[in-house]
């Protein structure tokens, strides 16, 4: 997986690069096929933005947050995405018992 992590009027510190990565360890857990992340964090007076583009095979997925604490906002976009990336899983499992439809017996 490719990670791209941007600040646009913040300096990108190692600590945020840890826990950008540290969160991101849960999402590619439960994704199939992640390709690549963009993580664009920004701030604009006292708002705290986090943005998250995921390519993943066959879905791209965009969050974005904004919150008064750019930790805090991190793991808000977390945790949307993990339930984009969870919901995304769901729809794509076959929910049919056989390729006929019918039920097997036996």
């Amino acid at each position: 997986m490719n990670l791209k992590i941007t600040g646009i009027n913040i300096d990108i510190t190692a600590a945020l690069r840890e826990h950008i990565e540290k969160k991101l360890e849960r999402i590619v857990r439960h994704a199939d096929g992640v390709i690549s992340t963009a993580v664009t964090l920004s701030v604009d007076k006292l708002q705290q933005k986090a943005e998250v583009d995921l390519h993943m095979a066959g879905r791209d997925l965009h969050v974005e947050t904004v919150e008064s604490d750019m930790y805090a906002a991190i793991d808000v976009l977390m945790d949307k995405l993990d339930r984009m990336v969870l919901k995304h899983k769901e729809k794509q499992t076959d929910h049919r018992t056989t390729p006929s439809g019918r039920e097997s017996i036996g």
